[in-house]
């Protein structure tokens, strides 16, 4: 983050940051986000984001480039890739460069198959591997995080091995991120572990180390806590957010999964309680919507329903 000196050197913003508190304006400016009037004469009447989707969500049946310019047509900032993947690297920087969407980091896409607390050792190596190149292709993306799973709790795993084992693996991996300045952000799903938001928070303390936070999902923990429990707890840790929406009526009449099928402020979430406690610790970056997607119209919905969630 940047030094609040170095802040204060900013004319355009001196006059202001004199007299209110600076977090927020801070945290967006050092996250390279345009700062509204409105938000510089009231730096914490809301979170400052910029809006992110997943290249998965795009269904439509368009080249690289043209899936780029559909997305920064339809008003996103940002789309997030995988990593490892088979899209050509050269192909993605052009569309980058030509319409100028961001690639703000990556989804490791090992961390299910073959998850860093694995009973395996060759699994692990395999999957600190692949997260290596997550780092290293994320860096060229010019990306910041790479989301990663940190562990599975499973019949096979116990919680105490989980921690130990993933832990272990990911500290062979704070070498190359300080390498290549992209931070290692551990997600939420339900993985079994990492359930409480001051035990996440501890399990990110543990390492010591600047370049690892967590990529907060706000609809994930509906099932078993309140996300403003876990922004409150994990503060300054939280680097960015992954954004759905949980419905407790389908979990109950329709199944456990069914829970997600539910569109942006139709389900359980309390988004202006979130927006109050993003608020609370300053947060300003990227959300990235993590729902169904669809084609263009389908999309266009999701960016709107994501402009309400943060009018909230």
């Amino acid at each position: 983050m940047m030094q609040r000196r170095d802040f204060l050197k900013n004319g355009a913003l001196a006059a202001t940051a004199a007299t209110v508190g600076t977090s927020v304006i801070t945290s967006a400016v050092a996250s390279g986000i345009t700062v509204p009037q409105a938000n510089l004469n009231n730096p914490l009447a809301r979170p400052m984001v910029k809006k992110s989707l997943k290249w998965g969500m795009v269904k439509e049946d368009l080249s690289i480039m043209d899936k780029f310019k559909l997305l920064k047509d339809l008003g996103y900032d940002g789309v997030e890739l995988d990593s490892p993947d088979k899209l050509d690297m050269k192909e993605v920087l052009a569309a980058r460069d030509k319409t100028g969407l961001e690639l703000p980091g990556t989804v490791n896409s090992m961390h299910w198959k073959l998850p860093l607390s694995d009973p395996d050792p060759k699994k692990r190596e395999e999957c600190v591997k692949s997260i290596e190149k997550a780092l290293r292709d994320t860096k060229q993306y010019g990306g910041t995080t790479v989301l990663v799973v940190p562990g599975v709790v499973n019949a096979n795993v116990t919680y105490a091995e989980a921690y130990e084992r993933s832990q272990a693996e990911i500290r062979k991996l704070l070498p190359v991120a300080e390498e290549t300045g992209v931070k290692i952000a551990f997600e939420n799903v339900w993985n079994q572990f990492l359930l409480s938001p001051l035990e996440a928070a501890r399990y990110v303390d543990e390492f010591k180390h600047p370049m690892v936070g967590w990529y907060f999902d706000v609809g994930n923990v509906l099932r078993y806590s309140w996300p403003v429990s876990w922004i409150e707890a994990l503060d300054k840790r939280i680097l960015k957010l992954d954004l759905k929406e949980f419905s407790f009526k389908k979990q109950n009449d329709l199944g456990l999964w069914k829970g997600f099928d539910v569109e942006f402020m139709e389900g359980d979430c309390n988004w202006a309680e979130v927006n109050k406690a993003l608020q609370k610790i300053g947060y300003s970056g990227w959300a990235s919507a993590e729902v169904s997607g669809g084609d263009r119209k389908r999309l266009l919905t999701i960016r709107e329903k994501m402009d309400l969630v943060f009018n909230a």
